[in-house]
């Protein structure tokens, strides 16, 4: 039902189609995130939220700095699919699977490290500190399975099932909400709750999909999955591999540090400005989840448009995707214009952490019709695996963004970091923008 016969005119009712089962599951990414939040912020104390804020969002950039496992995989994918190169299709996914279990074995063995660093970036207190430890401690041991869930799901989008790859977020989402509020409501185990919540859904996920993953390969493509030393490790394309996936590291560490940039920035006025910071950007992260469905939709088309040499199919999907994902970000800001207040007063009962979350509610107005036309060039070269250019396009827009973050703070105290966050949508749509004509060369 969601795989498209694609044609050099890919028409904006095709993309949005292709879109719907991914608009579910990005919907199901945040709300967890919501739950967790609300489940913490009807404790007895604000601590329990901050810790969970400050610990998740952290291992979040961790976790986000290797989205390259999904961005890569879809890239190569979608071209080895237009190609017909199943074989090849097969290896890049073992690539992939391989070298994320090597990067999570290496986090699981840092814990220490970065609890240090945690303890080194904020000062809170000895209870709150405990708390972070807890969490951290238990969190991280999910890395295994949360990494193969980036190349599982980067596949699917690939070759365009993107009710499967939907599905499979949709399940994780599930599991972690039932698990977590079974630990924090049923056994009393606050932030150990929800860290443990997330561990056993994303190995139960796993688990699940490996076997559907193996078993569909074998049916769709006749091509039994097998670990081939000599193709698997093939020079050439593994140097491919690593600069594709290193470019997009560095971009996607960047982009991470930026959200949790405003965590720290909202440390240095006060931790209750950590928590407003939280709630809001649980809001924010409802809308990008959602404009994301267009940019991983189009992340497939794009590859595959390459793949066939197809430069018209390019442009049209381009400019049809850039047209909805406008359209959808204006019609989020009147959502929240409505509703905003409604959810934050889901998230918290704490009536100061409402009161204060009120005030910023501009932003968060504000922010997604700009940020849509960022996320989709994102995709756009990502499915080009034009990877040099998003990595210098971020590289551009970090520094200044942090340049601009630092004055506006002091001048306008929290409605500073909103701001500075604002232009920072503006300047990742804008390199991307220069660096457009890159993609169109591939044509030639």
């Amino acid at each position: 039902m969601f795989t498209l016969r694609l044609s050099s005119n890919v028409t904006k009712w095709q993309i949005f189609k292709l879109s719907i089962p991914i608009f579910f599951s990005n919907l199901a990414i945040p709300f967890v995130g919501i739950v967790d939040t609300g489940l913490m912020g009807h404790l007895e104390n604000e601590k329990y939220l901050i810790a969970v804020s400050i610990s998740s969002t952290f291992l979040t950039i961790i976790l986000w700095s290797f989205g390259f496992l999904r961005m890569g995989t879809v890239g190569l994918v979608s071209q080895a699919f237009g190609k017909s190169d199943y074989r090849e299709l097969v290896n890049i996914i073992l690539r992939n699977l391989l070298i994320a279990i090597v990067i999570a074995f290496f986090i699981i063995i840092l814990k220490p490290v970065i609890l240090n660093i945690v303890y080194q970036i904020f000062a809170v207190s000895s209870e709150t500190s405990v708390f972070i430890k807890d969490y951290i401690s238990i969190r991280v041991l999910s890395a295994p399975a949360e990494l193969i869930i980036y190349v599982f799901t980067g596949f699917f989008l690939g070759i365009q099932r993107t009710l499967i790859s939907s599905f499979l977020i949709i399940l994780l989402s599930l599991l972690n909400i039932c698990f977590s509020i079974y630990f924090v409501n049923e056994l009393d185990l606050n932030v150990k709750g929800v860290a443990l919540g997330t561990v056993l859904s994303a190995y139960t996920t796993v688990l699940f999909f490996s076997i559907f993953t193996y078993f569909y390969i074998i049916k769709k493509f006749k091509v039994i999955p097998r670990f081939n030393y000599k193709k698997i490790f093939y020079f050439k394309k593994i140097i491919k591999l690593l600069n594709i996936n290193f470019n997009i590291f560095i971009r996607t560490i960047l982009l991470t540090f930026s959200f949790f940039w405003i965590t720290y920035l909202g440390s240095t006025l006060g931790e209750q400005y950590i928590a407003v910071n939280s709630i809001l950007l649980q809001l924010i992260f409802i809308s990008s989840f959602f404009l994301d469905a267009y940019a991983f939709s189009t992340e497939g088309i794009v590859g595959y448009s390459i793949g066939k040499k197809s430069q018209k199919m390019f442009i049209t999907v381009t400019k049809n995707s850039l047209i909805l994902s406008f359209s959808t970000g204006i019609l989020i800001s009147i959502f929240f214009l409505l509703f905003a207040k409604e959810i934050i007063n889901l998230i918290t009962d704490l009536e100061l952490l409402r009161f204060m979350s009120y005030k910023y509610l501009i932003w968060v107005i504000l922010i997604p019709p700009i940020a849509s036309i960022a996320y989709q060039l994102d995709g756009i070269f990502i499915g080009a695996t034009q990877t040099k250019e998003l990595r210098n396009g971020m590289i551009v827009s970090v520094f200044i963004y942090l340049l601009l973050s630092f004055f506006l703070t002091k001048q306008l105290h929290n409605y500073g970091i909103w701001f500075s966050l604002f232009l920072f949508m503006i300047l990742r749509a804008s390199t991307l923008h220069f660096y457009f004509s890159k993609i169109l060369n591939k044509f030639k």
